[in-house]
This record gives structure tokens, C-alpha cells and sequence, in this order.
């Protein structure tokens, strides 16, 4: 195990109607005048942003609102934040949406006392000394920003897509409000995209070069079963409180790094599907579907017990000491078949993405053959990548009968 550091000051709060103490939360913060980030119209459409304001207006706190975050969020609404930000001298940014929306509140509040380009932070060029505070009240879990120090934004510039992330301290929300009933009328695919993407967090951690990790190991396992068995039910039932919320505090445990703490970390995946989501504009979920598996395949060679261990804990494949090879092959269609009962996409056919298009995802990913590389648990070159996004353009799922 690795040395490490952990501090997660965020508050959660867990029940029916936790969006009700957003007032009293705020005002104990010291804050009387905040900006309301929220997406394109479901907490509208719900009635949950007039009860928010309405529960503001109580609270004696002044509201500017900012709405229209998209999936996959742009630079363009954060510039316009931070400008509306600072007209109005706010103080406090809240979220009510999930991790687009979480993200694009971060971003702002980031930038708000910043001097420079906010995006300076989510290139690398510049490291943020100083933020607002943020809260969020969650409705879609998955992303696990409400608990994370990572925000992710893509922007625009001479003609190429960046899609990064800022992972700063100072990304920490104040405190997440999380109410299982504003999940339940989340689709199936809603539903399934986040499923995924939780799982992908606990995974980018799980396959590590590090030794003797077996507490972290056994807190990624229990998750990875948990969620595995919450949506199932949720599945059948979508209204299933008991299940909406262990899926709810799953997607928040998954990425607060508390499975993270003392190992060494992958993300190439991510990297590499963020340049999918950023190109057809696709839920991340969908695209951990289809590259998180082909990453498996690539990688598993360098680690077989690893993988082999995952096959055996996660979906109970039989352990075969003889030839781990065939465990571990046997967890990576594990993984495939579920992704595939939860309705999710496993080729590029299937997630509306083309082979054609390899190319350029190469380039927006920014690898080479020589020192730009992505990953950890295997270090990735421009080759090594190329054949990850082919083996996922071309993977049959008709392999899946098999």
C-alpha cells in the first residue's frame, strides 16, 4: 500500500426530502446571495427548482439563476456563469442535476475569483488557489461529482475538442443533498449509463500495479456487488426506494476516492472514451460501455490474476488455476453481458460512433508512439490505443452466446 492523505469535509445527507434543509445549509454557511446551476428542464418539468427556490425565498437567501447545462458541458455556459457571477456579487453556487451540471458549477465557481482563463485549470496550464463554495442537490447518480475533487468540461479551440478535467481540493462540495425519490423517474438507459459509470470509477481503481491493497480491494468489491445487485432490482422496479438509494450512495462512494486512497490509479479509459462523448456527444456511461471491455482485452495479459480475481469476486466465474487466462476472459464477457442486460451499447455500431473516425480520436487524445501516453496499469502509446478503440468499433456481440 501506498502512502496517503484523506479528507473529505463534504456533508451528505441521505433521506426523503433532504432537499428541504438546502436553506438552513446555506445560511450556516454564512451565505445570503448564491447562483442556482441546474441542466435543460427535468427540475423544472418536476416542480423541484420552484420547491428549491421557494425553500430559498424562506431562507431569506437572493437567487440568480443560470439553467441549460448540457451533457457533456461546454465551456460557453461557464464563461457566462462566471460573468453573471461576478455582475451579481454571489457568494455560493448550488447544482441541482447531476455531474454535468455539478461540473459546470465547479467550473464556475472556480473562475469567479480567478483573474485568468478558468480553463487554464483543466489543461494543466495553471493550478486554482482559490474557489467559491458549491452544494448540490443530486438527482442523477452517476458521475460521483457531488463527493469528488474532479470537474470535467469540454471546450473548443482551433477547431479541436478538449475534453479535461480540473482535480482540485477545491472541488469539494459544501455538502450534497441526495433524496433517493428524485431518481425514480430516471429511464432505463438514464438509469444504466450511470449504473456504468460508477462502476467504471470503482474499476479505474480496482486494476492497479500496486501490492497489498487488500482493504481498498475488498471496499471496491463490495460496491462493485452492491451496485450489480441495486440495479437489478431497480430494473424490475424503478420505484424501489431501498435500491435507488444504495445505487445513490454507491455512485457517491465510488469516485470520493475512498477506494483510490493508497494505490495506484488508471483512467485511461476515461481519456479514451472522453474523446467519444466529446466527438458524438453520447452519455459517458454509453461509452464506458463500449471502451471500459475493450480496455479489458487489451490490457488483461499484464495482470491475469488480477483480472482472474475480479471474475471471481465480482460475477463468480470459476477459478481456474490451471489457466487464468480463461478466468480472466471469462469476467471481461461478465462485465459485457451485464452492460448488455442493462440495454447499454458494446460496439461502436451500437453507440453511433464509426471506425473511420479512430484517426481522429487519436489526435484529440493527444497520444504518440514516444513520450504522450495515457494510463498507469499499462502505460498506453498511440499504437496501444488505436487497437483499444478498434477492438471496441469491432467487437461482435453475438460473442456474447458464446
Amino acid at each position: 500500500m501506498l502512502n496517503f492523505e484523506f479528507c473529505r469535509p463534504t456533508k451528505y445527507v441521505l433521506s426523503r426530502f433532504a432537499e428541504n434543509q438546502v436553506g438552513s445549509l446555506i445560511t450556516g454557511l454564512g451565505y445570503k446571495k448564491i447562483m442556482l446551476v441546474y441542466g435543460c428542464g427535468s427540475c423544472v418539468r418536476s416542480g423541484l427548482l420552484d420547491k428549491v427556490l421557494d425553500l430559498l425565498e424562506q431562507a431569506k437567501i437572493e437567487v440568480i439563476t443560470l439553467g441549460g447545462v448540457k451533457p457533456n458541458p461546454r465551456a460557453d455556459l461557464v464563461y457566462n456563469g462566471i460573468e453573471l457571477g461576478r455582475r451579481n456579487k454571489v457568494e455560493f453556487i448550488l447544482a441541482i442535476g447531476g455531474g454535468s451540471v455539478i461540473d459546470t458549477a465547479k467550473a464556475i465557481a472556480l473562475g469567479i475569483p480567478d483573474d485568468g482563463d478558468f480553463f487554464d485549470f483543466y489543461l494543466k496550464k495553471r493550478k486554482p488557489k482559490t474557489a467559491l463554495k458549491t452544494g448540490v442537490i443530486l438527482t442523477l447518480p452517476a458521475s460521483g461529482s457531488e463527493g469528488s475533487t474532479n470537474s470535467v468540461i469540454q471546450k473548443e479551440i482551433d477547431g479541436r475538442v478538449f475534453k479535461e478535467s480540473c482535480v482540485s481540493n477545491l472541488n469539494l462540495p459544501a455538502f450534497a443533498l441526495l433524496n433517493p425519490e428524485l431518481t425514480f423517474t430516471l429511464s432505463e438507459y438514464q438509469t444504466a449509463c450511470g449504473v456504468f459509470d460508477m462502476m467504471c470509477h470503482i474499476l479505474e481503481r480496482y486494476f492497479t500495479n500496486t501490492q497489498d491493497v487488500t482493504v481498498s480491494d475488498r471496499l471496491c468489491e463490495a460496491l462493485l456487488l452492491s451496485i450489480i445487485e441495486s440495479a437489478m432490482i431497480v430494473y424490475d422496479d424503478p420505484e424501489n426506494y431501498e435500491a435507488r438509494a444504495n445505487l445513490m450512495w454507491a455512485g457517491t462512494l465510488a469516485h470520493n476516492d475512498l477506494c483510490g486512497v493508497g494505490r495506484e490509479q488508471d483512467w485511461a479509459s476515461h481519456y479514451l472514451e472522453h474523446q467519444l462523448s466529446a466527438l458524438y456527444d453520447i452519455p459517458h456511461g454509453a461509452g464506458l460501455s463500449v471502451i471500459f471491455p475493450a480496455w479489458m482485452d487489451f490490457t488483461y495479459k499484464h495482470d491475469v490474476m488480477r483480472f482472474a480475481q475480479f471474475a471471481n469476486r465480482i460475477f463468480g466465474c470459476a477459478m481456474n488455476f490451471y489457466d487464468p487466462e480463461s478466468t480472466a476472459r471469462a469476467g471481461i464477457m461478465s462485465l459485457r453481458n451485464f452492460a448488455r442486460n442493462l440495454g447499454l451499447p458494446l460496439n461502436f455500431e451500437e453507440l453511433g460512433a464509426h471506425a473511420s473516425d479512430i484517426p481522429l480520436l487519436l489526435n484529440m487524445l493527444g497520444v504518440d508512439d514516444v513520450n504522450k501516453s495515457q494510463g498507469s496499469f499499462m502505460i498506453l502509446h498511440r499504437r496501444d490505443c488505436e487497437q483499444i478503440y478498434r477492438n471496441a468499433a469491432l467487437f461482435d456481440p453475438k460473442a456474447l452466446s458464446v
